[in-house]
C-alpha cells in the first residue's frame, strides 16, 4: 500500500492535479476580492476555497505518510508545509490579517512547477553575492545622502533636509521614477550644476550597481543549471554502467550454457 502511495504522489498526473487546483484557488481568492462576484456566486467561491484547502491538507498527509520524517530533509516541502498551515489559521472575527493570507498558497506553484523552483534556487544561491553589491550600494546612498543634505537641504528640506529624507529621494532618483521634472529640474533652479550630481548618481547606481544584481542572477542560475547537468549526465552514466553490467553477465552465461552444450555433444559421441 505504501509504494502504490508513493507512486501516486510521484506521479506526473498527481502533479498536474496539485498545479491545477493551485491555479484555480489563487483565481477564486482573487474573486473574492470583488463585491460583486461575492454577491452573485459569493458561496460557490468559499466552497472551492475549503475544497483547495482540503487537497492540500491531504497531500501533505499523504507525503508524510510516504517520506514519514524524510519529509521535513526537502526545504520544498517544508514551505509547502508552512504555507498550508499558515492558511489553517482561524478564520473569524479579528483574523482579517490571516485570512488575507491564504493567497499565499499560490505561493505552491514554486514548489511544484520546476522551472520555478530553479529560478529560486538560483536567487537563493545569489543571495552571497548580492551581499557585496548592497554593501556597495549602500556606501554610494551615503556618501550621496551627506552631500545632498549639506548640499541642497536648506532649500529643498522635503527632500533632503534630512539623511533619512534623502536616502528616500535618492532611492526615488535611482528607479528614475520622476527623477527629473519631479526632482533634478526643481534643484536645478537653485543650483544650475545640480545636474552633474544627479547624472553621476544615476549612472554610477541604475546602470552600474543595479546591473551587478543581474550579472549575480545570471551567473548563479548558469551555475544551477551546470549542477543539474552534470546529475542528469551521472545519473546517465550510472545506467549506462548497470546496463553494461548486465549485458556482461548474459555474455558470461551465454558462454557458460555453450560450454555445457559442447561438453554435452562430446560426452554423448
Amino acid at each position: 500500500m505504501l509504494a502504490s502511495l508513493k507512486r501516486i504522489v510521484e506521479s506526473a498526473r498527481f502533479q498536474h492535479f496539485i498545479v491545477a487546483v493551485i491555479v484555480i484557488n489563487a483565481i477564486t481568492l482573487g474573486l473574492e476580492t470583488s463585491p460583486t462576484m461575492m454577491a452573485q456566486a459569493g458561496g460557490l467561491l468559499l466552497a472551492l476555497d475549503r475544497a483547495a484547502l482540503i487537497v492540500f491538507v491531504v497531500e501533505i498527509a499523504m507525503k508524510l505518510i510516504v517520506y514519514r520524517f524524510g519529509f521535513f530533509r526537502s526545504g520544498w516541502n517544508v514551505f509547502d508545509f508552512t504555507i498550508v498551515a499558515i492558511t489553517l489559521a482561524p478564520v473569524g472575527e479579528g483574523f482579517a490579517v490571516l485570512r488575507s493570507l491564504r493567497i499565499l498558497r499560490a505561493l505552491r506553484l514554486v514548489s511544484v512547477i520546476p522551472s520555478m523552483r530553479k529560478v529560486v534556487s538560483a536567487l537563493l544561491r545569489a543571495i552571497p553575492g548580492m551581499g557585496s553589491v548592497v554593501t556597495l550600494l549602500l556606501l554610494v546612498f551615503y556618501v550621496a545622502a551627506v552631500m545632498t543634505t549639506k548640499l541642497f537641504g536648506s532649500d529643498f528640506p522635503e527632500w533632503f533636509g534630512s539623511i533619512g529624507a534623502s536616502f528616500y529621494t535618492l532611492f526615488q532618483v535611482m528607479t528614475l521614477e520622476s527623477w527629473s521634472m519631479g526632482i533634478a529640474r526643481p534643484v536645478m533652479e537653485a543650483h544650475p550644476f545640480a545636474w552633474v550630481f544627479f547624472v553621476a548618481f544615476i549612472l554610477l547606481t541604475t546602470f552600474a550597481v543595479l546591473n551587478l544584481f543581474i550579472a549575480i542572477v545570471v551567473d548563479a542560475m548558469s551555475e544551477v543549471e551546470h549542477e543539474e547537468q552534470a546529475k542528469t549526465r551521472d545519473l546517465v552514466d550510472v545506467d549506462h554502467n548497470e546496463v553494461l553490467t548486465e549485458l556482461r553477465a548474459l555474455r558470461a552465461e551465454l558462454a557458460a550454457l555453450r560450454q555445457e552444450q559442447a561438453a554435452a555433444r562430446h560426452a554423448t559421441s
